[in-house]
């Protein structure tokens, strides 16, 4: 006799999301895998969220102040019966098998403590060119790096309970870097984190620059303290090629007055660097050269130039605070984690 299958608890935390959070549950309502019970844990969002998680017939609590997503997922967690925690993002809609896909994977090797997800090239809902970089970017990275990892993403991953209640929750305190401090602990304690690229589903994307490259100077910026404790840690723009091409795109604009200051013989240094940073880049732009074709690629390539000079300049930044801030050094330091709040 077969054995029963687990109950599946996915987690979603949501704030203001309510027009891709109507997707999102659309999208679970046509999973292949039978046994779910789905929370909505909204984080005191100002639009109509509550009321579309609830026409969809999901569990809803609502927080009494602004929590942050990595709180929203603890305390989904606290009032979850599943033996599986599936955490999800509400601007993300799976495709159909996924919930089962990652059930598999979970149950055929007990040393793997997460699986992680992927999303497709096209996003959720496209309202701007930004939108589609992003998209399009982030799908290459990810899928690329199909296998073992040493982050989680948050948006898309699931884990046994018992995993969760073992590595304890996720650090309320770091709102947009907890993937990193996550998959840290996870590693630590001896398990596996998988991404595997039957695990997808559609993200919408920020579609304004100024979120994008605000988010990557973050992010960039708050890896620091962990890569200078794990050199191995592969969860971020400063993994393999990427981390030098961001540095050559720093440095062709530092270079790039050399001729005008020394004479037109200097042309060759930001020349040379700036087809450094391309070539570190190149599989990903015939990625999107094929998929998007040309014109949009020069767009691609010149919003992907932008980002690697922030990702640069992010990681010089991070790395002073890091000298001269014994708490910034700090920040990766688990000595015990807050509560989740009640609602």
């Amino acid at each position: 006799m077969d054995e029963p299958r687990p109950l599946v608890s996915v987690i979603i935390p949501n704030y203001n999301y309510a027009r891709t959070l109507d997707l999102c549950l659309g999208a679970l309502e046509r999973q292949t895998y039978p046994h779910v019970e789905v929370i909505v844990v909204d984080d005191r969002s100002t639009d109509d969220s509550v009321e579309v998680a609830r026409r969809h017939g999901a569990r809803v609590l609502v927080t009494d102040t602004n929590i942050g997503a990595p709180a929203a997922r603890n305390l989904g967690v606290r009032h979850a019966r599943g033996e599986v925690y599936f955490f999800l993002d509400s601007d993300v809609a799976l495709a159909g098998d996924v919930v089962e896909n990652a059930v598999n994977l979970l149950v055929s090797d007990p040393a793997i403590g997460v699986v992680c997800g992927t999303y497709d090239p096209e996003p959720l809902i496209a309202d701007s060119l930004v939108e589609r970089y992003r998209s399009l970017q982030l799908h290459y990275w990810i899928s690329g790096d199909e296998g073992d990892i040493t982050t989680i993403y948050s948006a898309i991953f699931a884990m046994r309970a018992k995993v969760f209640h073992e590595v304890g929750p996720l650090n309320p305190a770091l709102r947009h870097s907890e993937n990193a401090e996550y998959g840290h602990r996870i590693t630590q304690a001896g398990y596996r984190i998988v991404l595997d690229n039957s695990i997808r589903g559609r993200h919408d994307h920020d579609d304004r620059l100024r979120v994008v490259l605000s988010k990557f100077f973050h992010r960039a910026r708050m890896h620091i303290p962990l890569y200078l404790r794990r050199p191995d840690f592969n969860g971020g723009p400063a993994n393999s090629s990427r981390g030098w091409g961001s540095l050559a795109a720093l440095f062709a604009v530092v270079t790039a007055p050399l001729p005008a200051l020394l004479g037109p013989a200097w042309l060759v240094a930001p020349v040379a660097l700036l087809a450094a940073s391309i070539a570190s880049d190149l599989g990903m732009y015939r990625f999107v050269r094929r998929y998007a074709g040309t014109p949009f690629t020069v767009y691609f390539a010149g919003v992907h130039f932008l980002v690697n000079v922030t990702v640069a300049v992010a990681v010089f930044v991070g790395a002073a605070h890091w000298l001269v801030s014994s708490r910034f050094r700090r920040t990766y330091d688990v000595t015990g984690l807050p509560a989740p709040v009640e609602v």
